[in-house]
């Protein structure tokens, strides 16, 4: 018998990095990131929330789908976000691949990023979905894997942003799948898997920061009147705690 014959496959796995053409002045990070990373790596391109047309936005989102209904209105920005997360899903199920590590345009990987990145493949099995958080201490839950000062955990809520993530295919079928038509942003969307039926999990310390703000700021956040901004500092705590009773009660 030839030698390693017997031994287990491993998982093909490529880089998609969401930017959006028009943000010119975050392609040498998009470089730079391709460049770290440690498996090969192409751009989606980002939907450009100045081009959805009405009819566009209406065939995709629908306020008040699922509960807990989310609270606030979607910005344009927010819902090409979450085609553009949809279009790196979907070329990881077109290309056929084991999985997909999923980046936005406005990520730094920092030099514990390796160790998370090598923990989160020892995780990676069919319908994983890894999470690398850019926030420490917000997340917490039963651990799955301790590897030297890695661990990987199965969160009690799962954590917001959506910077970087390992995307099994299973994963990103089965997201493609319960989302044609959304109705909140899509890091929130992904909390809720008793709906999307996709339990992500998250490898800590990340090894991962997010520089929007030397970027030049967001591509998604749009200006918000006092009375917006007010509303939402009393709905936020209401609705984060729905997700955070219904996440407890699957966990």
């Amino acid at each position: 018998m030839a030698a390693g014959l017997d031994q287990p496959s491993q998982p093909v796995i490529r880089g998609f990095i969401i930017h959006l053409d028009r943000a010119r002045d975050r392609l040498p990070q998009v470089e730079r990131l391709a460049a770290k990373l440690p498996v090969p790596s192409q751009i989606v391109e980002a939907v450009d929330g100045r081009a959805l047309a009405a009819a566009d936005i209406e065939r995709i989102y629908r306020p008040r789908l699922q509960k807990p209904y989310y609270p606030f209105a979607m910005s344009t920005g927010e819902i090409a976000c979450f085609l553009s997360h949809r279009k790196a899903w979907a070329a990881i199920v077109e290309q056929g691949i084991d999985a997909g590590l999923v980046f936005e345009d406005d990520v730094e990987i920092d030099d514990t990023f390796h160790a998370a990145f090598a923990a989160a493949r020892i995780c990676l099995k069919p319908g994983s979905f890894i999470r690398f958080p850019f926030r420490m201490g917000k997340e917490h839950g039963k651990c799955v894997l301790a590897q030297g000062e890695t661990t990987v955990i199965q969160p009690r809520r799962v954590g917001l942003g959506m910077v970087a993530q390992l995307v099994s295919r299973d994963a990103a079928i089965r997201l493609l799948e319960a989302t044609s038509v959304f109705d909140r942003p899509v890091d929130t969307t992904v909390q809720m898997s008793w709906f999307t039926r996709v339990s992500p999990l998250a490898v800590l310390p990340g090894g991962v920061r997010e520089i929007s703000g030397e970027l030049g700021g967001s591509t998604i956040k749009s200006r918000k009147t006092l009375a917006e901004r007010l509303a939402r500092e009393l709905l936020r705590p209401l609705y984060r705690a729905q997700i955070a009773f219904r996440s407890h009660r699957i966990i």
